[in-house]
């Protein structure tokens, strides 16, 4: 698994994916770490098949007993059901997660892993002195959804907004927008089922500073690429419409 720092401050952005020993029929995510001096937030931590190399790259940048919290932006299995592997491996963690999605998961079992249901307006991960936000993105595709700001780093983790499926040789980084257009059209148009709701959610996000925005698949976003997509995205007919 592909390890790459996207900032280091008084914190740190680490992505984990392009994993080369993923089966092929199985989708390729990004995992994303907030990490403070003692305390290590995992942001959408995968599938239970990802556990063991998710753990093994994560035990490099932090101590298992400073993986203190982790992060559901909604109920998939690629984003989260690794839960009944993390909650036999850490003793005093937090799992924050949408409200209306906790009857469901915990059925992956969440029985030493506190669930903090996060209400439908949002709320807050506060590590040390990092706070970060957690910004509603119902039905962006899940209808209970949210994504992280980090105000600091100026980075937006944006689950599936913003995703395209690669192969793992994909790079990091979005090199040439109008190419990459293609690679995220289908997906846009498939997964996402309002456009009421994705005009919701750029119009809250436009009001966001970001240098960096991190969806779960694919690749990044970084600077006036953030704009274009904003952009392209506000213009596509998704879903019902399509």
């Amino acid at each position: 698994m592909k390890m790459t720092k996207i900032y280091e401050g008084s914190h740190q952005w680490i992505m984990f994916g392009r994993d080369e020993g993923k089966p092929g029929n199985i989708v390729d995510t990004n995992q994303y770490v907030v990490r403070t001096a003692n305390r290590c937030l995992l942001l959408d931590p995968g599938g239970a098949e990802l556990f063991a190399p998710m753990m093994a790259a994560v035990l490099h940048h932090a101590p298992v007993d400073q993986i203190t919290d982790l992060f559901a932006s909604h109920q998939d299995p690629d984003v989260i059901s690794s839960l009944g592997l993390w909650d036999q491996a850490l003793t005093n963690a937090k799992l924050h997660a949408p409200a209306i999605w906790e009857g469901f998961l915990r059925h992956y079992s969440c029985e030493s892993i506190e669930y903090v249901p996060i209400p439908d307006n949002g709320g807050t991960i506060k590590l040390e002195s990092v706070e970060l936000q957690i910004i509603p993105a119902h039905y962006l595709h899940s209808s209970g959804n949210f994504h992280v700001y980090d105000p600091q780093a100026k980075i937006l983790m944006s689950g599936d907004v913003g995703a395209a499926i690669e192969g793992p040789d994909s790079p990091v980084f979005v090199d040439n927008f109008a190419a990459h257009v293609e690679k995220m059209r289908y997906w846009h148009q498939r997964w996402m089922p309002s456009n009421q709701a994705k005009r919701v959610w750029i119009e809250r996000v436009r009001n966001l500073d970001i240098d960096i925005l991190a969806p779960q698949h694919g690749r990044m976003f970084k600077g006036d690429d953030v704009k274009r997509f904003l952009d392209w995205f506000d213009a596509l007919q998704v879903g019902i419409a399509v």
